[in-house]
């Protein structure tokens, strides 16, 4: 059973692939959708397309650049500013390969994209987001233990270790977060949304076409308003498996996951 009351949701990385798609998937029942990009023209677009979906609400864009931490610190102050509850928050948006994966201040760009900035936003929506609400953190079945020290001295990482550590680091904070929140913190759930979507990461990635991005659109959605997941703080879902699963090993180790936690919490103080 999915919940059908209207909720105000937040899509990082919403202008295209599976954030795009989900959008798309959630207008037609009325929800209220703020939709994060980093092209203004891009968003413009997709806010334009997505608001003549028959029953969709109102939509809203935020322009952010993530590998920036201000500018994710100033996304949650916009949001603050903007809606008195988020119900839910998709923290979709992520990177593979970039042209300089390097930030102004040295450190690996995916890192900061894919790890760092979505605990930032987190945190600073936590005073809008209930404990009825939910955070829905798009993690990958590409994993790899995490070398925090190596991301700490600003050593260079190739694209598939960039991604597979930083999508298990994403999950490990999620669970992190979760414990440390317990009843007082919103479901937090980190999901794969099932391997070689149709997604520009993909095919930048791996030269193929990829799966129907509905299929990971489907998950997102489920994940962020279907009565199976009210429990599903500080678990993993795998959409290849189709069930709850056990997550990487690392991420059920607490001391790893507190030190990386530390780590992101190291870079956050550095950058603000």
């Amino acid at each position: 059973m999915t919940t059908q009351t209207q909720k105000t949701i937040l899509i990082t990385g919403a202008t295209d692939g599976i954030g795009l798609e989900t959008a798309k998937m959630l207008a037609p029942h009325g929800h209220a959708l703020l939709l994060h990009g980093r092209n203004p023209d891009k968003l413009k677009s997709v806010v334009e397309t997505v608001s003549k979906i028959d029953g969709a609400g109102e939509v809203t864009s935020f322009r952010a650049d993530l590998s920036i931490l201000p500018e994710v610190k100033a996304l949650a102050e916009e949001v603050g500013s903007s809606v008195e509850r988020l119900d839910v928050l998709i923290n979709n948006a992520g990177v593979f390969k970039m042209s300089n994966p390097k930030t102004h201040d040295g450190y690996d760009a995916r890192f900061i994209v894919n790890v760092v900035a979505p605990y930032l936003l987190t945190k600073e929506l936590l005073p809008l987001i209930g404990t009825e609400c939910r955070v829905v953190n798009l993690s990958s079945a590409a994993q790899a233990s995490v070398d925090v020290q190596a991301f700490l001295n600003k050593q260079p990482f190739s694209d598939g270790d960039a991604y597979a550590q930083s999508k298990l680091a994403l999950t490990m904070w999620s669970f992190e977060l979760a414990q440390v929140l317990g009843d007082e913190g919103p479901m937090i759930v980190a999901v794969n949304p099932a391997s070689f979507l149709g997604s520009k990461m993909v095919k930048e990635a791996y030269g193929r076409e990829g799966q129907d991005l509905r299929i990971g659109a489907d998950i997102l959605t489920r994940a962020s308003l279907s009565d199976e997941f009210e429990d599903a703080s500080g678990r993993y879902y795998d959409n290849d498996r189709r069930a709850f699963a056990q997550p990487h090993h690392d991420a059920l180790d607490s001391t790893k996951r507190r030190r990386l936690v530390d780590a992101v919490e190291a870079v956050i103080s550095g950058a603000l």
